[in-house]
């Protein structure tokens, strides 16, 4: 691993790093922590891995997998907060160097060639095509709708675009009742981990994430819920909270994985 001073063809200039736990993971990757590790071809261990991605000498892209997660989580954390981190994980913790990336990156290394896919034995890995809709780029539109959940809700206006809890109820109908009875299956038999993601939210609510074969919820413990669905490319659905979504949310928030 090398910073922006000791770019060699053999060093890798890092320019960003990733958490591969099964609280917190590239969801591109899979709808859980095990089909994540298995989309990298590593096994999932429990403590989970760090996703570094940079480019070497001649700007070829690169992931590489390393098991000291300790290091990479400070690594962000220190960006986080607008403070410089040389990340260079010994080559003792590397798991496996893999071509491509699985996101795209916007910024470059300086001095050398752009960022190219190198000439490897295994295909690289790539980003979602954003003109395509499938279970990764519906999987990235969840990811959206939970960081910018105060934006995606506010154009539903108020609690007044939803009955009463109290009051008549619609049952979902269609694949919406389809996901809501695999989420009830979800509470009666434990999903693989990371199938259940749970993080913070304000005022002592917490984002809860599920996934699973099609579909993609996103909902807020003291809220509604959004889906997404394979087969139905771009669109979201809203779930009104009602009589059985809050007890619901609850149940697979006690299953979630939370971030350490």
């Amino acid at each position: 691993m090398a910073g922006t001073e000791e770019v060699t063809d053999e060093a890798l200039y890092v320019l960003t790093a990733l958490l591969l736990t099964p609280a917190q993971f590239p969801s591109v990757l899979g709808d859980d922590f095990p089909a994540a590790c298995a989309a990298l071809g590593i096994d999932p261990h429990p403590q989970g891995y760090g996703l570094v991605l940079g480019q070497d000498g001649e700007g070829a892209r690169w992931t590489v997998v390393v098991d000291d997660v300790s290091l990479v989580a400070v690594a962000i954390a220190s960006w986080d907060c607008g403070i410089e981190y040389d990340l260079s994980p010994d080559e003792r913790s590397i798991v496996v160097s893999l071509p491509g990336w699985p996101l795209a990156v916007a910024v470059a290394a300086p001095g050398i060639p752009e960022p190219h896919d190198p000439e490897a034995e295994s295909a690289p890995l790539t980003p979602p095509d954003a003109g395509q809709w499938g279970p990764p780029q519906r999987r990235l539109g969840a990811d959206e709708i939970a960081q910018q959940w105060g934006t995606w809700r506010e154009q539903l206006g108020g609690d007044e675009a939803f009955p009463p809890a109290d009051g008549p109820q619609e049952k979902p109908t269609g694949p919406a009742a389809q996901v809501i009875e695999e989420l009830h299956g979800y509470v009666a038999s434990p999903p693989p981990a990371g199938r259940i993601r749970s993080t913070y939210a304000p005022d002592g609510a917490r984002t809860v994430r599920a996934d699973g074969p099609g579909w993609s919820m996103v909902a807020r413990t003291d809220d509604i819920a959004f889906l997404l669905l394979d087969e139905a490319p771009g669109e979201v659905v809203p779930l009104g909270r009602g009589t059985e979504l809050p007890a619901l949310l609850q149940a697979l928030e006690a299953l979630a994985v939370r971030p350490a």
